[in-house]
């Protein structure tokens, strides 16, 4: 579900993580958010922070740490076009 603040398009960061394919489900990305486990902009955030384009999001998997740039936002999208969503960051 998108929400408008201001004119700005936003999304809740676990719908996100969802959506972008970057966790496969809602309820996983979810406990990892609750779990301190996702930081956006540097900082630790919880499930219902609303991301927003350009914010840059880190996930750490166990050992693995991921991190991305938003790049838009979208209620759905189809699987091969789940990597538009977002870039890879080193």
């Amino acid at each position: 579900m998108f929400k408008n603040k201001g004119r700005k398009k936003v999304m809740r960061i676990d719908k996100f993580l969802k959506v972008s394919r970057l966790v496969k489900r809602r309820t996983v990305a979810k406990e990892m958010a609750d779990q301190g486990r996702v930081k956006v902009n540097d900082r630790v955030v919880k499930s219902s922070y609303d991301v927003k384009l350009g914010d840059v999001i880190e996930i750490g998997f166990g050992t693995k740490q991921l991190k991305a740039r938003v790049l838009d936002l979208r209620e759905t999208t189809k699987k091969a076009e789940a990597s538009d969503l977002y870039e890879l960051i080193n």
